[in-house]
């Protein structure tokens, strides 16, 4: 077995792991392979290596029968036995155990349960892994094992000297090393060629992590234990225990296999895996003892054999699967190999290669060293090796040589220099805060030694081990004015755990004081609570290695520690048991923490990744909120699955900082429990909070003894850390409760979430907050961050991002995981909170972390240490660091505080800003180091982008402003507490008695009417010369019902100019009616920002941006007037605000008006006419009141004329009103400048569109100096408009027209509106000539988005604009309404303008009544009909499930086919949307669902039916002839489009087309056919032994459904699979309809006479790649001869969705179907 400290990477295999992958803190990665503990690398040191010659024979001494098996030689050989898979090739992983202990416990109880439920195939591998802390490594627990395990073989594999030879899919989230002992199934022989079918039977690509080792051109000899070169053999085997080391974790595996063909069966199996277990040690920190036995054993008893040429193979299942159509046969070249490796046969055979770095270091000899400073000095230097502490920092000076020469000659240290003691103090803090562990520091005497007291003092608050050895003048010259002399005895007074000065060194004194006196200091290093020592080393002269004699008297006692490699006094903790008796104590503790109500959990500064690692595990135990500190390591999180699934486990509470802002929030708050784990927090505002909640229980947990309760107010305090904590929690059941109070925080974090998000990405200046924000969202799985102090650790603390999406795809690779997310490491010095030494201390946490390290730091501290860029410069066991620089040149914390309001502005700037003008790119470039400026955001994305895989070390210097920045934070802070105020005055509406989820009810059914209604004019958006006519709008009308009697009402009303209509609006509606059936109604979709499209995705699974704008207007109106029936108030309470005001009581106590809640309406004017007719037109509606007048130009041939139109208006009424036009983008861009040169003297408020193109609209302003509005320029942002918007934030663009039907509905029209008002622009609400139903709704967002920019205006210290008339005129053209009610919209008495009242608009909502007159039909929900139809074919009878919907068009008609373990039911949401137009026939598949296969008349019933797909072509042929004389189109899902292409090339008089989805046309190769027939095979007698539910767990396991487990209805889709009624007819179908056993269709392709749609999921790699390749097979037939019909064939690529397209994304499938439906009528007209 190996040893090393890293894992290997396992790359391809990665690919379906999906476990605990994700959920994990991070491990550092190492390109060089380097060591966590000195005890690592000295095992290495240890080895005596001989030579291997090429030719030489291993040869060891026979042994017995019943000494093979006593020595534990497990497992089969399985070469050559057969070429098919094994009838079982299954991972299962278990939840992810707290430490290596539990998880082998884990383990052991999963075999026990196994043996009880034991698998029936004759055949198989089945691996049981769990995922164990990061510290768990390879290496380390390979040493552990004890002298007497006898398992063979035992390796170590690193993956440092790992070369890829091949094309396997490499991940960055690879290990470093994997260690294994014993044997599941090996494979020799002397034929090379024979070797990878054998291997294949026993590894699977939805079982990547079950991976074979072991050496080409080694042949073993089972019999004699004999080893031979012979260049073409092969030693390949799957070890039985293995042990993984990734990124962030590492995993612990057992592997079972068996052949009872090879009389090695399941229960052998399992007694071979339970022999091998029982012998390992369950712990991976081995004792030093440990290790020398390990290595006694090593030396003593083994033939070693160091052969530089050798390299040990890792092959995985991705290297051995075949290609999408061909065969590929595995070469050697396939193979990933690693040329740095321990592997060991057998006691007496073992060799190694590369694994000895360094000279061996067996024993000390004492007898090279020339005087007795330098013994004393090499003792030292030796002690501390063997105590682990491997890395010294050395300042230079003459007195500290002894110590300096030592330790840089020793052959197991690393050293590192500096010029300056204190930088190289930080440095070593640094470099034990990441790699816990202490680094020694050497100093010469003096002042030297007084620099390193602020790290010491560092050291000392935050319990960061250090060893001080300081140099020093012997006692004669002190007090003596000798130079350089000073008091060095507790120097660092009560800041180090342990002092003492040694005497000179002498040989008068034994030498075993030096090593006893560091064992003692280095104890008290290590052991809680941990910290800085201090040992003063005085030497006398000569400080050189002069020679002078030395007595060797003195080393008396000392050849036992000479001849070995342990420290002279080995100090041993007892262990704690990890018991389930509890104390009294704790038990108090536990039972406080059941009764909570509202509990919450603190997670302050955690310094390991083992402890990130337990409070994750703790964390997802409790479900409580959590409130996460930026250095606990889970502040950032990297995120490894949905937010619906994480959100089922953690409830994070990121931003509650921010929140606490709002006095109601920080009243409101109270926890009745709060837990805290680790060390100090950052923000003052929660600890505010805490001081607030004193009266509550307050248990604070951390391993050191000391007082961190600044409040007083900890109630509980447990000495522990926080495994051993998470251990005594984790085992106590504890009642999960989703309380109304957790859920209300949450609702808050995701408000003020936003809010900070908005703000941050809507400021197109760069900001220090978006610096936090996007410096920690840049950061790699394998990066951690280290941040500065003073104002840049508290803006990471604020504004990071929560969520860091994972870097390598790892989510997508990993089937199944309890731990959903993984923490990212995180360093400061938060023990002082000093800006000094934080460079420094950065670089040292690089190299002990040895991750690609970010550093985040302000530039005061930044130019505090320039002399850490010495240390940068030397690249020592490290990888290349980033290090950004917020440069706003001075001290901006200052700028904050409550001094800067009360200080004159040139004393801030001297004496507190400490205002500079450093050039930081002259510093880097003095120092030979990279340096990138950056000022914009775009140039820091550009930045970050550069450094991230660069190998050299960088500066990014990002210039900031101090007062910017203040102001800035003053927003960000002012618009928090507005939004946290908003969500609470929402979430306050909310009920008592209502359920913890925070629902009203659930929804009965939708149903919607179609409705006609005729205008008085011609809409503007349609030019007409046509005098007279009729004109009418059409749309829909939906009414919404909940299961409490509540409805709401909503308008969908497309416009074929925004590309909608009507036809496929309905096919949404009809869609949408059938899924939210049932849905559950959130009291929380009123908050909008974010919530409504979270709504649709996980209640409905649909993506919301599929949905038409216009639809989804509808569905948001709908709702929102429902939960405003429910709550029994109108639109604009739901929606946080108040109609009333002090001003309308007074009116309405005069009777004037019912309230002067009102908005302005600015009226719609066509231009048609002459000038002057037009002016009257606009003078009369002055008349009326109207302040606002919008004019459409462009309707004529010369832009001259409608000038002429604009200046006769003005002439006629002068400038009394304000007046816009709009040229709806019909003008070309000279057309615009010829119109903009005539009216610049009209005053007109701004022209919405006034060029073709959006690229020219700021040239235009820029031209003219006139005021432009945005109009059609935003319906297309629906996604992502913040960032789409950015190219238009210039004063010249003063408004955006929102019409909440075109841009998507209420919740993306009030994202563009706040974007609008907080850029000073107009946000103007418009209607698409809607009808009363929609405007009322309007008319309350428009009052609702009027006084948002009142509190935007707070914000910004801004007073609001005169008040906005909004585009609501559009009903004065509403000559017929959809509602009996009229609409009030008139002169307001006191402002003189029309206006639309709040009220009325609220009481037309609330009282709505449907104008039946106006109604062409109505839809209340489809009814399916179900039958069953019996088909005959070949002497088969089959009794299929039909569903059938829609009308019975002979010549639209859809045949849908499910695919496997589906049914015809999956289809029915879309047969619903399609069956308005044609008749949509979906089947359950013979086996599936309700249909039955049965046997002929005159078959023997025993005979099992069979079913081909040429006869099942045949059978559904037959029943499209008994269903419709026409064609049809059939739509297929992966095995149904199988079956649907193989029926459009080879049996199509019935069918005229075809839309594949996810499908293929089979494997070319025939071999490649036999093993997957053989793959099939073995998954049928998997079901047909172990039940459908537990076939379903391992199927949906597999990699195809990556994309699919993230859907919210996952579970639900799984659970509809397992309604099959003949599961054996179901096994049945997957033998007889394998791919394997189906023709390849490949070449009739090229033949293809049908029209075919292949529909694919952007996420489904393989099956894209296949829709190409058939495209391409098409296009070529096609090329070679006439289309003379015309044949259409295409490829749609469904964004955001995997292989199940028709489920995750069903809305895209029913265009693509619809358009094609369309396509083929078209051909055929």
């Amino acid at each position: 077995m190996f040893t090393g400290e890293r894992a290997l990477q396992i790359n391809a295999n990665f690919h379906h792991f999906q476990p605990f992958y994700h959920s994990l803190p991070l491990k550092h990665v190492s390109s060089n392979f380097s060591f966590r503990s000195s005890q690592s690398l000295r095992s290495f040191h240890c080895f005596r290596l001989l030579h291997l010659s090429h030719n030489l024979i291993f040869k060891a001494v026979e042994a017995k029968d019943s000494e093979r098996m006593e020595a534990g030689y497990g497992g089969f050989s399985g070469t050559g036995d057969c070429d098919l898979p094994v009838e079982l090739c299954q991972t299962r992983t278990l939840p992810p155990a707290l430490t290596l202990e539990h998880g082998v416990i884990a383990i052991k109880e999963a075999i026990e349960k196994l043996k009880t439920n034991p698998p029936c195939s004759r055949s198989g591998v089945l691996r049981i892994q769990i995922a164990v802390p990061v510290s768990t490594k390879a290496l380390s627990w390979l040493c552990s094992q004890p002298k007497s395990l006898r398992v063979f073989p035992q390796f170590y594999l690193s993956e440092t000297k790992l070369k890829k030879v091949v094309v396997e899919p490499v991940t960055t989230e690879a290990g470093c090393g994997v260690s294994g002992i014993g044997t599941a199934v090996y494979f020799t022989g002397p034929c090379i060629t024979e070797i990878w079918n054998s291997i294949k039977r026993y590894t699977s690509v939805d079982s990547p992590l079950i991976r074979a080792y072991g050496f080409i051109g080694i042949n073993y000899d089972a019999e004699s234990y004999s080893l031979k070169h012979e260049s073409d053999s092969f030693y390949i085997f799957i070890p039985e225990i293995e042990l993984s080391e990734f990124a962030s974790f590492s995993i612990l595996a057992i592997t079972l296999a068996w052949n009872g063909l090879l009389s090695f069966p399941f229960e052998k199996a399992v007694q071979s895996v339970e022999f091998s277990i029982d012998q390992i040690i369950h712990h991976a920190r081995p004792s030093l003892d440990s290790y020398n036995k390990w290595i006694s054993l090593i030396c003593g008893k083994s033939s070693f054999v160091d052969s530089r040429n050798s390299q040990m193979v890792y092959i995985g299942a991705h290297s051995l699967a075949g290609t999408i159509s061909g065969s590929n046969h595995l070469q050697l070249e396939d193979c990933l190999a690693s040329s740095q490796f321990y592997f060991r046969l057998s006691a007496t055979i073992a060799f190694t290669n590369y694994m000895n770095d360094a000279s061996s270091h067996l024993s000390f000899s004492v007898q090279d060293y020339a005087n007795i400073n330098a013994l004393w000095a090499s003792l030292i230097i030796e002690e501390c090796t063997r105590l682990g502490l491997t890395y010294f920092c050395i300042a230079p000076g003459s007195r500290s040589s002894p110590l300096a020469v030592a330790a840089s000659s020793h052959p197991l240290t690393t050293c590192i220099s500096c010029f300056d003691e204190r930088a190289l103090a930080f440095h070593a803090v640094g470099f034990a805060k990441s790699s816990y562990k202490p680094a020694a520091v050497i100093t010469s005497s003096g002042t030297a030694v007084s620099n390193l007291l602020p790290a010491v003092v560092e050291a000392s608050q935050d319990s960061i081990p250090l060893l001080l050895l300081t140099a020093d003048r012997p006692p004669e010259l002190q007090n003596a004015g000798a130079n350089q002399a000073i008091n060095q005895v507790n120097h660092f007074g009560s800041f180090v755990r342990f002092f003492f000065s040694l005497p000179p060194p002498t040989d008068h004194i034994p030498a075993r004081m030096v090593l006893t006196t560091i064992d003692s200091a280095v104890h008290w290093a290590t052991q809680t609570p941990q910290g800085p020592v201090h040992i003063n080393c005085p030497f006398r002269e000569p400080l050189e290695d002069s020679p002078r004699d030395w007595a060797q008297s003195c080393l008396k006692g000392l050849d036992p520690w000479m001849s070995r490699i342990e420290p002279f006094t080995q100090y041993i903790t007892m262990k704690r048991n990890h018991a389930c008796n509890i104390s009294a104590d704790l038990a108090e503790v536990l039972e406080v923490i059941k009764c909570a109500n509202k509990g919450l959990l603190i997670i302050g500064a955690i310094n390991t990744e083992d402890e990130m690692w337990a409070a994750l595990l703790l964390a997802k135990h409790l479900f409580w909120p959590v409130v996460p500190d930026i250095l606990s390591g889970l502040r950032l999180r990297e995120l490894l699955t949905s937010f619906p699934e994480i959100e089922k486990n953690f409830l994070y509470m990121d931003y509650l900082d921010h929140a606490l802002l709002s006095d109601p929030t920080m009243a409101w708050l109270q926890p009745d429990v709060i837990i805290q784990i680790g060390s100090r927090i950052t923000s003052k505002r929660i600890a505010q909070m805490l001081e607030i909640c004193s009266s509550c229980s307050y248990i604070m947990v951390d391993k050191h003894p000391y007082r961190h309760d600044p409040s007083h107010i900890v109630t509980h305090r447990i000495q522990s850390t926080i495994t051993e904590f998470a251990d005594s929690l984790i085992g106590v059941h504890l009642p999960r409760k989703t309380s109304k109070w957790s859920m209300f925080l949450q609702a808050l974090n995701k408000m003020v979430a936003w809010e900070i998000s908005f703000q941050i990405c809507s400021e197109y200046s760069l900001t220090e907050p978006h610096v936090a924000q996007v410096v920690t969202g840049a950061l790699s799985s394998d990066a951690a961050l280290f941040v500065g102090n003073s104002m840049v650790i508290r803006d990471v603390d604020m504004y990071a991002q929560g969520w860091v999406n994972s870097t390598s795809d790892a989510a997508s690779r990993m089937p199944t995981c309890n731990l959903l997310c993984r923490g990212i490491q995180v360093g400061g010095n938060r023990g002082a909170s000093g800006i000094d030494g934080l460079l420094s201390t950065a670089i040292g946490f690089a190299v002990g972390c040895n991750k690609r390290v970010l550093c985040l730091i302000g530039d005061v501290s930044f130019l505090h240490d320039t002399n850490g860029l010495a240390l940068l410069n030397q690249r020592i066991r490290r990888k290349p660091m980033t290090i950004v620089v917020v440069n706003n040149h001075g001290g901006a914390i200052f700028r904050l505080l409550p001094i800067a309001d009360r200080t004159p502005p040139s004393v801030l700037s001297q004496y507190f800003y400490t205002s500079h003008n450093v050039y930081i790119s002259k510093l880097c470039e003095a120092h030979g180091l990279k340096h990138l400026h950056v000022q914009t955001k775009m140039e820091l994305q550009h930045a970050l982008l550069t450094v991230e895989h660069a190998q050299a070390d960088c500066i990014i210097e990002v210039e900031s402003c101090i007062e910017d920045n203040a102001i800035f934070h003053s927003i960000l802070r002012n618009s928090s507490r507005q939004a946290a105020d908003h969500a609470l005055r929402i979430l306050s509406r909310i009920p008592d008695h209502s359920s913890s989820h925070l629902c009203l009810g659930k929804i009965h059914k939708l149903e919607y009417s179609s409705y006609r209604i005729q205008l008085s004019a011609p809409p503007t958006s349609i030019h007409t010369t046509c005098g007279s006519g009729k004109f009418y709008r059409e749309g829909f009308i939906l009414t919404l019902f909940l299961n409490d009697g509540s409805k709401g009402f909503g308008e969908v009303a497309p416009m074929e100019i925004h590309k909608e209509n009507l036809e496929d609006v309905e096919e949404q509606l009809r869609f949408i009616a059938h899924m939210i059936q049932g849905a559950k109604m959130s009291y929380l979709l009123p908050l909008l920002k974010g919530f409504l499209s979270s709504w649709i995705w996980r209640s409905l699974g649909i993506l919301p941006n599929s949905i038409f704008p216009s639809v989804r207007c509808g569905l948001e109106m709908a709702l929102l007037n429902a939960l405003a029936a429910g709550q029994e108030c109108c639109l604009l309470n739901l929606l946080g605000c108040e109609i009333s005001s002090k001003e309308d009581e007074s009116l309405k106590k005069d009777g004037i008006i019912r309230s002067s809640s009102g908005v302005q309406i600015c009226a719609l004017l066509d231009s048609s006419g002459t000038p002057e007719e037009v002016a009257n037109i606009a003078a009369k509606l002055f008349e009326e009141g109207f302040t606002t007048i919008k004019l459409k130009v462009a309707r004529r041939a010369n832009p001259l004329e409608d000038a002429a139109v604009i200046r006769e208006i003005r002439q006629k009424i002068g400038h009394q009103v304000k007046l816009r036009a709009d040229a709806n983008r019909k003008w070309t861009y000279e057309q615009a400048i010829q119109f903009a040169s005539y009216v610049k003297c009209c005053d007109l408020q701004y022209i919405e569109e006034p060029v073709d193109s959006v690229d020219d609209i700021i040239k235009f302003c820029e031209e003219t100096g006139l005021p432009v509005a945005l109009d059609e320029t935003i319906d297309s942002m629906q996604e992502d408009p913040v960032d789409k918007l950015s190219e238009f934030v210039q004063p010249c663009i003063v408004a955006v027209v929102i019409k909440p039907n075109v841009v998507g509905g209420f919740e993306n029209a009030a994202l563009i509106a706040k974007w609008a008002q907080k850029h000073d622009k107009m946000a103007v609400v418009s209607c698409a000539f809607e009808s009363s139903l929609s405007l009322s709704a309007y008319i309350q967002f428009a009052r609702y988005l009027d006084q948002q920019y009142v509190e935007i205006c707070k914000v910004n210290n801004k007073d609001p604009s005169s008040r906005i008339a909004h585009g609501l005129g559009t009903y004065q053209w509403l000559k017929e309404d959809i509602t009996t009610q009229k609409l009030k919209i008139c002169v307001h008495p006191h402002r003189n303008s029309v206006e639309a009242s709040i009220e009325d608009a609220a009481q037309l909502l609330q009282s709505f009544q449907i104008n039946h007159e106006t109604i062409q039909r109505s839809y209340s929900g489809e009814k399916v009909r179900s039958y069953y139809l019996t088909v005959s074919c070949q002497d088969l009878s089959c009794s299929l499930k039909v569903r059938d919907a829609g009308r019975s068009l002979d010549d639209k008609v859809i045949i849908f086919l499910h695919g496997f373990l589906g049914t015809g039911e999956d289809w029915v949401p879309i047969m619903k949307a399609l069956s308005a137009t044609a008749r949509c026939i979906s089947i359950d598949l013979p086996g599936h669902g309700g249909s039955l296969l049965q046997i002929g008349p005159h078959k023997e019933a025993k005979v099992e039916p069979g079913i081909s797909i040429e006869v099942l072509a045949d059978v559904l042929h037959n029943l499209i002839q008994d269903i419709t004389p026409g064609k049809v189109l059939l739509v297929g899902y992966s095995m149904g489009a199988r079956i649907a292409l193989y029926m459009a090339l080879r049996c199509n008089k019935k069918i005229n087309g075809a839309v594949i989805i996810s499908g293929s046309p089979g494997l070319k190769d025939v071999e490649n056919r036999r093993i997957r027939t053989a793959e099939d095979d073995a998954r049928v007698q998997y079901l047909s032994v172990h039940g459908l539910p537990s076939f379903l767990d391992m199927w949906y396991a597999g990699g195809l459904w990556n994309s699919l487990r993230n859907h919210p209805h996952f579970e639900h889709i799984v659970d509809h699979r397992a309604q099959h009624d003949d599961v054996h007819s179901l096994a049945n179908v997957l033998s007889s309809l394998s791919i394997g056993k189906q023709p390849s269709l490949w070449e009739d392709l090229k033949q293809c006479k049908r029209p075919l749609l292949f529909i694919v999921g952007e996420k489904d790699q393989k099956f894209k790649e296949i829709a190409r390749q058939m495209h391409n097979e098409i296009s070529h037939g096609l090329g070679n001869k006439d289309n003379k019909h015309k044949i259409i064939h295409d490829i749609v690529e469904v964004p955001k969705c995997g292989h199940a397209v028709h489920v995750e994304s069903p809305l895209h499938v029913i265009s693509s179907v619809r358009k094609f439906l369309r396509d083929l009528e078209e051909r055929e007209s």
